[in-house]
């Protein structure tokens, strides 16, 4: 799981994780990110090692490398922020506590 995703719920990580089938021996799965070429959350059962990848060509390597992909995320699993579109967006789905502390401080210097 990156850092990367303020607007992401324990419940919203729960859901994936149970999409994912990780009570399965050798399951491994992931979350595309919103763009749909990145990943947000990798992970893996039992018995199965991770082969991580970053980066915009990351889903593609991880499907490749056999991951399953969460067919429906719900967009505070994808919503990561690499640009500064991209915290706009996470701004509209909705922030979690720290990080709407933390651009309050920003507060004039953020844009």
């Amino acid at each position: 799981l990156l850092g990367d995703l303020p607007c992401l719920r324990s419940q919203d990580l729960d859901v994936a994780l149970a999409a994912m089938g990780l009570g399965e021996p050798g399951a491994r799965g992931f979350v595309a990110d919103a763009a749909g070429t990145g990943t947000t959350l990798l992970a893996a059962g039992t018995r199965s090692g991770l082969d991580p990848h970053f980066g915009p060509g990351s889903r593609a390597a991880h499907l490749a490398a056999g991951y399953a992909e969460v067919t429906d995320p719900l967009p505070t699993q994808r919503q990561d922020v690499d640009l500064s579109a991209d915290l706009d967006a996470a701004i509209a789905l909705g922030l979690g506590p720290y990080t709407t502390r933390a651009l309050a401080l920003l507060g004039p210097l953020r844009g």
